[in-house]
């Protein structure tokens, strides 16, 4: 019952009273993003989603070319990403059931050819803002131990478990675990197991 319908009825509520909350904050940085970045606050980026169907993930920015095929997480974009606050426009892409609050995060489309077929499965539900593997390491653990949780999650998803993973999430964040370094772009793209 839960899956089918409590968990969108759940993630609606969420969603709605974390966006009228925190408002205020989502209206400060969308400003000063815009500065900072000449009028280009949002990172907009194809995800694949529930059943592979592709959306527009959506972020505050956080980098800039450094040069033509490089970019560089700027200062600020540092702060936004260590207190996971450029997720945080994400929460319009639960709003219009792109995502889930928590799920498997959506990654780069280029890595669906590479999944095997157990990988595959993670995409059996909406991907979410957090995840069991967030919470259990985010970039810091190995692209194995992400699917593992992922998969994992597909198979035993529940009211319980998602408030638990939110209330972790809450926690991790103030610990500010597994967050790439300043003037890195990120962690070592996934380039298939091979199974």
């Amino acid at each position: 019952m839960y899956r089918k319908f409590g968990k969108r009825t759940f993630d609606i509520f969420l969603a709605v009273t974390g966006l009228i909350i925190l408002f205020p904050l989502f209206i400060f940085l969308t400003v000063l993003l815009w500065f900072h970045f000449s009028g280009r606050p949002f990172f907009l980026q194809a995800r694949p989603g529930k059943n592979e169907k592709v959306f527009r993930l959506i972020k505050f920015r956080s980098m800039r070319e450094a040069s033509p095929r490089k970019l560089h997480i700027t200062f600020i974009g540092h702060l936004l990403r260590k207190s996971s606050l450029d997720e945080l426009p994400q929460l319009w892409n639960v709003l219009r059931g792109d995502m889930s609050l928590v799920g498997p995060r959506p990654l780069l489309t280029e890595y669906l050819t590479l999944y095997n077929t157990e990988q595959r499965k993670r995409h059996s539900v909406s991907p979410g803002i957090t995840g069991l593997a967030q919470v259990n390491g985010r970039n810091a653990i190995s692209w194995e131990d992400k699917f593992a949780f992922d998969l994992w999650y597909v198979q035993n998803q529940s009211f319980k478990l998602d408030f638990e993973i939110l209330l972790l999430t809450v926690k991790r964040v103030f610990q500010c675990r597994g967050i790439v370094s300043p003037g890195e772009v990120g962690f070592e793209k996934f380039k298939g197991s091979g199974l």
